[in-house]
């Protein structure tokens, strides 16, 4: 964290000049963690006016580094973008460095040193601007010590189709679930590339607990859920399909004799959230379709960084930091990327081929049928992959679902910002009651 303490003249003051910049990065104890072996250093251009600091092996000096360098990274926009990068509450889409690069902010640099020093630029671009701590935690998370939260763990062996890249014909699972409460059953599916620890603030909230059974699994080769043994899945890519994918909740409410569950998944649990309405609407009363669309796309190919031995797990995860709310609470966010860093590091880049490559509903939404499952779209204002504007898209061709844009959050909501969450999610949960 930084020792600065921001004032209102943060916000209305000119940019910081380069000497202001270099002080702060060499202070931050996030940046110079970041940036450790780091030989190049950061060009920031803001129009004709240039700063930046140079690094040697991880060391922070004053000034800019040249332009031709190598390790050098530069980022360039004019003076409007710098200003709404470093605003005190960004605009969605100009908070973070990465997700500005689609939204006027130009990078030159050599792409591996890209990839290995992100998460440093990302930082540095940050202070910019005054601090940022967001909101507050949970209640959940205050209190004395020591006090258990509300799931109890357990593991379940499942029979599930080969669908993960492999050339087997599939095999024994074990998978692990947590499950809290009573009533309906709520199942849960998290993010690409993390675990079911993203859904721990719903075990936590009575106003659901009291009425839904809720269950958060980990994938097969994510979290406490260990791969098969069956096969060898060492030397096999890892590509996670549609088919595979898709028969995991399936055989969870199977063996778990859930009696017509309502699926919530996020991202990639979203887009398999409309997956499964499409295709399994006898199984599923309802479906919560987080961060969902009816298409991401995108090249698969030219995400090089997220499975090279060059690279660390702290790039991608960093990343994902990008596609939350500055306003959501800090230590949440922080909390949900690190989960990405402490993953398998196949896994993330493998679950995008589901998320980027195999997943499409574009011509077959059409076919989704409301009357037998419910469908309910939430989209996170902040969120620059499953956009506001791709949950839009997929309600208009659903008939009969439902869509509200989640203001003040991002692509987790439900780990980086549980409260604002639950104000949108309690009233689609009333909604499902009321239909069953």
């Amino acid at each position: 964290m930084s020792d600065r303490t921001p004032t209102n003249g943060d916000i209305d003051e000119a940019p910081i000049d380069g000497d202001e910049f270099s002080r702060r990065c060499r202070d931050d104890g996030e940046f110079r963690l970041a940036a450790r072996h780091w030989t190049g250093g950061l060009r920031l251009e803001r129009g004709a006016d240039v700063i930046g600091v140079t690094v040697a092996d991880g060391d922070v000096a004053a000034g800019p580094p040249p332009a031709d360098g190598d390790g050098v990274i530069t980022l360039a926009a004019g003076p409007a973008v710098w200003a709404d990068i470093a605003a005190a509450v960004p605009p969605p889409f100009r908070h973070d460095a990465a997700t500005a690069l689609r939204e006027g902010l130009e990078r030159r640099s050599d792409e591996l040193v890209w990839w290995q020093y992100a998460p440093a630029v990302q930082r540095a671009v940050e202070l910019l601007g005054p601090d940022r701590p967001g909101g507050a935690v949970a209640p959940s998370d205050r209190g004395s010590t020591p006090r258990f939260d509300s799931p109890v763990g357990r593991y379940v062996h499942l029979t599930l189709p080969d669908g993960s890249g492999g050339d087997g014909e599939g095999g024994d699972h074990r998978i692990y679930f947590e499950q809290a409460g009573s009533g309906i059953p709520l199942l849960c599916q998290h993010t690409a590339g993390s675990n079911g620890v993203q859904w721990r603030h719903l075990f936590e909230n009575r106003a659901i607990t009291d009425h839904f059974q809720v269950i958060a699994y980990d994938l097969p080769f994510h979290g406490k859920s260990i791969p098969p043994v069956g096969r060898d899945w060492w030397s096999e890519p890892y590509r996670l399909t549609g088919g595979f994918l898709r028969s995991v909740p399936v055989a969870l409410a199977e063996a778990l004799q859930l009696d017509e569950p309502v699926f919530i998944g996020c991202s990639v649990g979203g887009l398999l959230a409309l997956d499964l309405a499409l295709h399994h609407p006898d199984v599923f009363q309802a479906v919560i379709s987080l961060e969902g669309a009816l298409h991401i796309g995108g090249e698969h190919d030219r995400l090089t960084g997220f499975w090279d031995p060059r690279v660390s797990n702290e790039t991608k995860a960093r990343l994902m930091q990008g596609l939350t709310s500055p306003t959501s609470p800090l230590p949440y966010r922080k909390e949900t990327v690190q989960a990405y860093a402490a993953g398998w590091p196949p896994a993330f880049l493998g679950d995008l081929w589901y998320y980027m490559v195999d997943y499409d509903l574009r011509d077959r939404a059409h076919e989704i049928d409301t009357d037998r499952v419910g469908v309910h779209i939430l989209s996170g204002e902040y969120d620059s992959s499953g956009t506001p504007a791709h949950g839009r898209a997929a309600n208009e061709a659903i008939v009969g679902s439902t869509f509200a844009e989640m203001t003040g959050v991002g692509h987790f909501p439900m780990s980086e910002n549980p409260e604002a969450f639950f104000a949108y999610l309690e009233p689609v949960l009333d909604k499902i009651r009321a239909a069953r």
